[in-house]
């Protein structure tokens, strides 16, 4: 039993833990060996990836009397256990083979499981339910020599209890697994067995054999996101000594006011997404103040799932995903207006195919699984459909549900603010000096469009 204070600059709170524990599977599974797809295993994905769920304790006519009083922790332990026995390969532990290949080793040794008591309040959250999350580290701790890729659980779930009744849900997996699409689908299995279900409604597949390698693999695309990019010194170096990440919420008046800016056949053929993404490239490059000859890149994670004929089978909870990658130089971006980096945005998104995902599968075995490109680049990725804001453990949907914090990536996270508005909530990660900048090039573009941006000001310095 562990007891620590957490505190952040506008909440203080303590959290009291029980030991870890492993959940296993409530029957017994198969033990095999299971390979990862060639989309898997690549080096981008072999990272844990963290995701919180925000519950009230509501007196919803929805909610019954019993269930009002039931303990979140206990439901939710017992679901997961009965949910491993149909998503039994997260019980199990990865392996390396060969040519870096990743297999996952159906041990039914079980996911790591924290119980947990916070003396907080969600009313005292105020507007930090959304990234930064205060005391992200003891909502969802970081069990010592937990967090490997290999020969370490898969998952690790931490449940906190709050002093209102309400609760939290925190999530870390092993990206390798399974994409956002894949996490959520898991998450809502759990919720809908802790509600009662015998069965998910939607049954788990593997089938990560759709996108193994061709036999001989070959590179049939461009793929800009892959490319090694030399950094020369003499170019822009940003500092990450002194770095801030702090959330924008964009709603209906923010959306609108981007799409006026842009030419009007333009606006209604790109979405939200490719429209917000844009600006915020833009934003970015424009506080990060690279030389203008400097290449710079946008990549859109796309869920690929849709463009293979057929489509992949529904339930595959492995990773479709593809970063498709747009690249210009500074100067033309921060120059030329915001429709010219939408363009570059939409244009990126529609090289993905199924013969491209296949490419890419292609290349990861014969160039050994490189990194993505990070080099002078703003990576988004859009999660407001991927269900991670639907799970429902009997207590009713989060009033948050998503990433838990944005680095690397920037989220499109679905969000309703106070004022019942609903729109996406945007976290960004920046050096102190360029998220000044950044915060200004935004506040001059939205009201010089008469919307006042209501953008949250608390920050986290890491």
């Amino acid at each position: 039993m562990g007891s620590v204070s957490a505190s952040s600059k506008t909440l203080t709170f303590r959290v009291t833990r029980q030991k870890p524990e492993l959940v296993r599977p409530a029957k017994s599974t198969p033990r095999e060996c299971k390979l990862l797809s060639d989309i898997d295993d690549q080096e981008a994905l072999r990272i844990q990836i963290p995701f919180i769920q925000v519950y009230r304790n509501r007196d919803d006519p929805g909610i019954n009397e019993s269930r009002r009083r039931s303990d979140p922790v206990k439901v939710i332990r017992e679901a997961i256990a009965k949910a491993l026995v149909f998503y039994y390969p997260l019980a199990g532990r990865l392996r390396e083979g060969p040519g870096r290949k990743l297999m996952v080793e159906c041990t039914g040794e079980g996911v790591l499981f924290i119980e947990a008591d916070a003396d907080v309040t969600l009313e005292q959250f105020g507007d930090a339910i959304q990234p930064p999350f205060p005391c992200l580290e003891e909502l969802l701790y970081d069990v010592p020599h937990s967090g490997g890729i290999l020969h370490c659980p898969i998952v690790l779930i931490q449940v906190t209890r709050l002093r209102c009744g309400g609760f939290i849900f925190a999530l870390r997996m092993n990206h390798t697994i399974a994409d956002g699409v894949g996490i959520a689908q898991f998450m809502n299995a759990v919720g809908e067995i802790a509600r009662g279900a015998s069965a998910p409604s939607i049954q788990p597949v593997w089938q990560r054999e759709l996108l193994y390698a061709r036999d001989p693999p070959r590179v049939t695309c461009t793929h800009h996101e892959y490319e090694e990019v030399v950094v020369d010194t003499k170019g822009t170096i940003v500092p990450l000594d002194d770095m801030v990440h702090r959330s924008f919420f964009f709603g209906p008046a923010e959306v609108s006011a981007l799409r006026k800016s842009i030419p009007l056949d333009l606006s209604h053929k790109c979405s939200t997404f490719d429209i917000l993404t844009a600006f915020l490239w833009r934003c970015q490059t424009i506080a990060l103040q690279y030389d203008p000859n400097e290449e710079v890149r946008v990549i859109c994670i796309v869920n690929a799932r849709f463009k293979f004929n057929p489509p992949l089978p529904q339930g595959y909870y492995g990773n479709a995903i593809a970063y498709p990658t747009a690249l210009t130089t500074a100067g033309q971006l921060c120059e030329k207006p915001v429709g010219y980096a939408v363009e570059l945005v939409t244009k990126a998104k529609r090289v993905v195919t199924e013969d491209y995902m296949k490419s890419v599968a292609d290349l990861m075995v014969i160039k050994g699984r490189p990194r993505v490109t990070l080099v002078r680049t703003y990576l988004a990725s859009d999660v407001t459909r991927a269900g991670l804001n639907e799970a429902d453990f009997g207590w009713g949907k989060p009033v948050y549900g998503g990433p838990a914090e944005g680095t690397v990536a920037s989220f499109h996270i679905p969000f309703k603010n106070k004022k019942g508005e609903t729109g996406r909530v945007v976290p960004i990660f920046l050096p102190g000096l360029a998220m000044d900048r950044f915060v200004n090039e935004l506040e001059n573009f939205f009201l010089s469009h008469n919307v006042r941006p209501h953008f949250r000001r608390t920050t986290s310095r890491l």
